[in-house]
This record gives C-alpha cells, structure tokens and sequence, in this order.
C-alpha cells in the first residue's frame, strides 16, 4: 500500500472508534450521572527516506465532558443530585471510584449503596449507614434521621478532571488522587441527568459516517487504480 492509502486508512481507523464512542453516548442519553465521551485526534509526522515527510492521524485518547447535566426531581429520599463540583465516593472490588451517579438505595445491612451494590463512603471514608426514620440530607451532604444527625456523604473532586480514567458507563478512577469539595451542594430527592446532547450526537454521527465513506471511496479507487496500472504493465 502507498504512503496516501496508509493515511487514508489511520483517518479511517479513527473515524471508526469515533463512531463507537457516538454510539455509546447516544445508548447512554437516559443513563443518570452519565459522561459525554469524545475523541482527540492528533497528528502523526515522520520523515521519510527519500527525504520528505508522512502525515497520519492518531485517536487513541478519549475526553469526558464534564459540564453539568440536567437535575430531575423525583421525590425519592435516597435519590441525590450533585450541583456544581464533585464525585460521589463508592468503594468497589477494584478499589475505591468516582461517580456522579446519585441514584442510591440500602443494602441489607442499612449502608447506602449503588444499585450495583458498591457502598457509598462518607466524608470520613467509611460506609453510610441509613438508619430508619425520616431521612433528611442537608446540602453539605449531612445525613439526618428524624432530626438527628447520623453521617455525612463525601464529595470529592480530582486535582485534573482530564487524568481520570473512565470505568464503565459511570465510573472513574482518580490514578491522582482526591480531595474534598469546599462547599459541597447535594439535592436530595433529584438524579443529574446525562449531560449527553442527542440531537448533536445523532447530527455528529452523520457527519463522521459521511466522513468514512468518502474515505472507503477513496480506498475503493485507489485499489481500482492500481489493479488498472497492474494488468495495464503485465498485459
């Protein structure tokens, strides 16, 4: 293959895992706390023997939009919404992660849990338990049960939004670490909706797919063309 079909083909490359990820955001749009996904594409140059230089594009590094979903009331006690900055701790398997995924429930035990079952941590970095009673939770995150004070829910947020690493649909790993949220603003009986935009997704979706085939064409023609010069040479 020639050097112009190699750097059609790493355009292609990208494209095609953009289009993954378009897909996933749009599969995504009702997922509560859920992160728009995009792609950074980049620009590879190498020298060449002959003295000139190759141009390929590279899309290897995901980016996660953090801008602030749309906040839903739902009247569930156990349902929070952050407002502004922070992550909700939850403790998995694989260790402790990020998440702005507010739609809790108790386990068996009373702790506050994902509906995945991960514990939710508290601002001291244990578990919350959830005693019966009427639960109330403050905007600093302070659990109340029929009026007393029990807890409080941690908010935290990464030193650099762009070093976390994506775990699933609603998870991130903070490989810097975390620190606490000044003035943490929880929304109890709300959920943070995605902060995925269908209609721009669906209409960018459009875009790279029109993009790859332009890209296929060219390919197509270029394979035509040199099967043409081939048997023109060997005929």
């Amino acid at each position: 293959m020639e050097t112009a079909g190699y750097t059609v083909l790493s355009r292609q490359s990208g494209l095609m895992r953009e289009l993954q990820l378009i897909a996933n955001n749009v599969a995504n749009a009702n997922t509560t706390g859920y992160r728009q996904q995009g792609l950074i594409f980049s620009e590879y140059i190498r020298a060449t023997d002959r003295g000139g230089s190759v141009s390929m594009s590279a899309a290897h590094v995901r980016d996660s939009s953090f801008v602030q979903g749309a906040i839903t009331r739902t009247g569930a006690s156990l349902d929070l919404a952050i407002e502004g900055d922070g992550f909700f701790t939850v403790q998995t398997p694989a260790g402790e992660r990020l998440t702005r995924s507010g739609a809790f429930t108790t386990s068996a035990q009373g702790d506050l849990v994902t509906h995945d079952g991960h514990p939710v941590l508290s601002a001291g970095g244990g578990p919350v338990f959830v005693p019966p009673g009427q639960l109330a939770v403050a905007r600093d995150g302070t659990l109340s049960s029929d009026g007393t004070p029990v807890g409080q829910i941690g908010l935290v947020r990464p030193p650099d939004a762009g070093a976390l690493e994506r775990e699933g649909a609603t998870l991130f790993r903070a490989p810097d670490g975390t620190e606490p949220v000044e003035n943490p603003k929880i929304i109890q009986g709300a959920l943070e909706s995605s902060n995925v935009d269908p209609i721009l997704q669906l209409a960018r979706l459009i875009e790279v797919q029109r993009a790859y085939e332009l890209g296929q064409t060219f390919l197509d023609r270029e394979d035509e063309r040199q099967r043409t010069a081939i048997k023109t040479l060997f005929t």
